[in-house]
């Protein structure tokens, strides 16, 4: 080794022994007759002491350091004193009087500054990544990552799960998002996919027996990106054999026990909370609510629906909803400039508009109130509980759910705009209860809501064809602090309803056949009952850290573009590649657009 001791461990204990450290030069500082320069590696810093009168040839050496040289020092471990002693490191009580130094590779000036990053693009970071991840802040959010991964495999491991890894060059098979394709260069004119998920894999593991299966997967998926999404992501992937929904939730808030107590030091509270989907929507506009704050929505159809205003009877009359938002002691807090904006907010999220009232002597102040008259205005006090000082927020939509939904969006902004969401809690909660199907408008056909394998409720079997809307399913979601960590649900095992749910979202028996074949067949061999799930690994560690942007807590993300400015990727390969695998580029289109 080239070192003795790493930068973060010499100790008082260490005083008077010769030691050598090894890391990069992180400050230099000339003071005349002494120079100071602290060694960084990943451990942490150590004070060296280079003084003319002890070595004067490596004094000499030691003036021409700059940032981030690579450099080994070696020497006797010796105390600063109580006076000159630095409480902010923790190897502060000590330093090295330096009898060698080699400079082991120098360093050019630096392009981004590694001390923070309030001056550094977003795209510089990422260009230079290897320069970001020595800062300490990414530094300790990767050990956190590790520490995460190994809490869970300690616990995983504690259940008798086994790890077992699945293929990455697959077959192409609908998921939901687009497959990332690899072209097969011994089988022209045939594509591998690469996993959305493991989905099927582990279905398969269920049928082969090996009844409780988990793995750190790798997924990816074509889609657009946003703060906590990327072309390829982490998550745990589980699957268990013979089990109910509540076996699963249980396993899944043991690891989220253990993982949060080990990493963090927080010990949670089970059971977690369990929702409903409708509810979930109902109450917060979400199927993936922050439970931190309250402001719960409610439906006021009801009285509106007496009301003059026209634009509430003709959407009652239609079958749509109104629903109302109050928000406690905000009348002096919100001006008419800032329930403006919450207004854009609800309309970038399908909302048609959003009208308002505030509360005061009893009475109600605002543009629509003249549609009301006082005994509508004592229902709706009485209906909301609202109070002198309160604002009450309504939005009105043909789609019920897209009144929720963009009014939920204003609950969020007003959470964070008026300080609501208390700092340190971990509010956990199971969303159960899906439809299994949604209609696509634009196809004109029903999808699967999750995807086509989750099991529809056994008291619901009946009218999967002849009632398809109201087919509700076994699928739930763990959601903490407004973000979904994790999906999954009892799957279905039986080939006939499984085939009969293909069919439904658009794959007739032979095209299921062709599509989903093996795993069918598998089914037709003795599927156990089985159910899992895949948990988002970033999310969490992102969480843990403090980020919403789980690029924070990977070594190598991507961009918005889905790029890497590092090494250039995706780029061109060459013409012989596309040779071999028997592909002609057309940019023609893309040339015109």
């Amino acid at each position: 080794m080239l070192r003795t001791h790493t930068c973060g461990e010499l100790r008082s204990n260490h005083i008077d022994k010769k030691v050598t450290i090894a890391g990069w030069c992180n400050s230099q500082r000339n003071l005349g007759g002494l120079i100071f320069v602290d060694v960084r590696d990943r451990y942490g810093l150590t004070q060296a002491i280079f003084d003319p009168e002890h070595k004067s040839k490596i004094f000499e050496l030691a003036k021409s350091l700059k940032r981030e040289d690579v450099i080994q020092i070696t020497g006797a471990v010796r105390s600063r004193g109580q006076e000159l002693k630095n409480k902010a490191m923790p190897t502060g009580e000590i330093e090295i009087l330096a009898d060698e130094l080699v400079i082991l590779n120098k360093s050019e000036p630096l392009p981004m500054d590694i001390d923070g990053k309030s001056n550094v693009t977003e795209e510089t970071r990422l260009k230079y990544r290897y320069l970001d991840l020595r800062r300490p802040e990414m530094q300790k959010n990767l050990s956190m990552r590790h520490s995460a991964f190994k809490a869970a495999l300690n616990y995983l491991d504690s259940q008798k799960f086994l790890h077992i890894e699945t293929p990455m060059l697959m077959k192409s098979t609908p998921e939901g998002a687009r497959d990332y394709v690899v072209p097969s260069r011994v089988n022209p004119g045939e594509f591998y996919a690469l996993p959305q998920s493991p989905q099927l894999y582990k279905q398969i593991l269920m049928v082969s027996g090996f009844d409780r299966y988990f793995q750190l997967a790798r997924c990816l998926r074509d889609e657009d990106l946003r703060a906590d999404r990327q072309p390829e992501h982490t998550q745990i992937d589980l699957e268990m054999s013979f089990v109910e929904r509540e076996d699963v939730f249980e396993v899944v808030e043991g690891l989220m026990k253990a993982m949060w107590k080990e990493v963090i030091g927080v010990e949670l509270k089970t059971p977690f909370v369990k929702l409903s989907y409708s509810d979930a929507i109902e109450k917060y506009g979400s199927d993936k609510p922050d439970l931190r704050f309250g402001l719960e929505m409610c439906d006021v159809s009801d009285i509106m629906k007496n009301t003059e205003f026209q634009v509430y009877k003709t959407i009652i009359a239609e079958g749509g909803k109104v629903k109302c938002l109050k928000v406690t002691d905000s009348a002096e807090k919100l001006s008419r400039k800032e329930l403006d904006r919450l207004a854009e907010t609800a309309k970038t999220h399908k909302a048609k508009g959003m009208s308002w009232l505030k509360v005061s002597g009893g009475g109600a102040e605002g543009s629509i109130t003249k549609f009301f008259d006082e005994s509508l205005v004592r229902e709706l006090f009485e209906k909301t509980e609202a109070k002198n000082g309160d604002t009450l927020l309504f939005i009105a939509d043909s789609d019920a759910e897209t009144a929720s939904k963009s009014l939920g969006q204003v609950r969020l902004a007003l959470g964070n705009k008026l300080g609501l969401i208390p700092e340190g809690q971990w509010k956990f909660a199971w969303i159960i209860d899906f439809p299994l199907f949604e209609w696509n408008e634009e196809e004109n056909k029903w999808d699967a809501m999750h995807h086509m394998f989750c099991s529809p409720k056994k008291e619901d079997l009946e009218k999967l064809e002849s009632d398809t809307g109201n087919v509700f399913c076994n699928q739930y979601d763990l959601t903490l602090n407004g973000v979904e960590l994790c999906s999954g649900s009892i799957r279905i095992n039986v080939p006939e309803i499984q085939e009969r749910v293909m069919k439904i979202v658009g794959f007739p028996k032979e095209e299921a056949e062709k599509r989903f074949g093996f795993l069918l067949e598998a089914f037709r061999y003795g599927a156990p009952p089985h159910g899992g799930v895949g948990i988002g690994f970033d999310r969490i560690v992102a969480l843990m850290c403090g980020y919403n942007d789980i690029r924070e807590v990977i070594a190598f993300p991507k961009n918005k573009n889905a790029q890497c400015p590092m090494d250039g990727s995706p780029a061109e390969i060459t013409e012989r590649q596309l040779k071999e695998l028997h592909i002609k580029v057309d940019l023609t289109k893309n040339q015109k657009e």
